[in-house]
C-alpha cells in the first residue's frame, strides 16, 4: 500500500510538469532517489538524445550517465548534487555545467543546468529530484569558459598532494612568478634576498616536478594564486 501511495505521488508530479513542459524553453529531466533513474524526461530532451521515454525509464543509473554525459565533470558536480540532498533544503537549487553527447559518436556539448529537490517521502527525504538544462554551446565564449573551468579543477584534483608539498612562502613566490615577476620584483615585494627567492623558486620546480612556466602558471591558475 506505501509503495502505491509514492508512485501515486511521483505520476500526480510528472503529470503537473507534463501540461507545461513544452512551453518551457529548456529539457526537463525527473530523477528517482530510490535508484537514481530517470522517472520521466520532457519530449525535447528524448528527442535530442533520440531515445524514447520507455527505453531512457528503463536504464540503469550507471548506463544513463555513461551513455550521455562526460565523466570527467560528473566527478566535480556529482558531489554537489549529493551536498544538496544531505543539506535537505527545501528551496535551495544547484547550478551546474554539464558535457552531454546525444549519441555515441557525437561531439560532447556544453549545457547548464539547475537541479533542486522536487518531492519528498512521507519521512520528509528527497525522493524525487528535478533538473531543467539548456544548452550553451550557440554562446561560445560560455562554453570556451566551461571548458577552461573544468580543465583547471581536474587539474586542481588530479594535483592536489603534489601542490600541498609547498610552504607558505613557497606558495607566494609560485603567485609572483606566475604573474610574470622578476626575482629581484619578488625579493623587494617579500622582504628577501635574490639568492632567497632563486632557491625557492628552484625548491618549487624539484617538488612540482616541472621547469615548465605554463605548467607552473596552470598550478597557479588552479590554486586560485592568480
Amino acid at each position: 500500500m506505501l509503495n502505491h501511495s509514492i508512485e501515486e505521488k511521483i505520476n500526480q508530479e510528472i503529470e503537473k510538469l507534463k501540461s507545461v513542459a513544452d512551453s518551457l524553453p529548456g529539457v526537463i529531466i525527473i530523477h528517482d532517489l530510490r535508484d537514481w533513474s530517470v522517472a520521466w524526461m520532457s519530449d525535447k530532451g528524448l528527442k535530442e538524445l533520440n531515445i524514447t521515454l520507455e527505453e531512457i525509464t528503463s536504464l540503469s543509473a550507471e548506463a544513463y550517465y555513461s551513455r550521455f554525459f562526460n565523466e570527467e565533470d560528473s566527478k566535480d558536480y556529482v558531489p554537489k548534487i549529493l551536498g544538496l540532498l544531505e543539506s535537505n533544503q527545501v528551496d535551495e537549487a544547484l547550478t551546474l555545467f554539464q558535457q552531454v553527447r546525444f549519441s555515441e559518436n557525437a561531439n560532447w556539448l556544453w549545457h547548464v543546468s539547475s537541479t533542486k529537490i522536487l518531492l519528498r517521502n512521507d519521512e520528509g527525504k528527497p525522493l524525487l529530484i528535478i533538473t531543467i538544462s539548456f544548452p550553451i554551446d550557440a554562446m561560445h565564449y560560455m562554453a570556451a569558459k566551461a571548458a577552461r573551468l573544468l580543465e583547471e579543477k581536474n587539474f586542481l584534483r588530479n594535483n592536489l598532494h603534489t601542490f600541498s608539498k609547498l610552504s607558505k612562502r613557497e606558495i607566494e613566490v609560485l603567485k609572483l612568478l606566475a604573474l610574470g615577476k622578476t626575482s629581484g620584483d619578488t625579493a623587494d615585494a617579500l622582504f628577501i634576498s635574490v639568492n632567497t627567492v632563486e632557491t625557492h623558486r628552484k625548491n618549487i620546480k624539484q617538488k612540482l616536478n616541472t621547469n615548465s612556466y605554463y605548467e607552473l602558471c596552470q598550478y597557479a591558475r588552479a590554486f586560485d594564486l592568480i
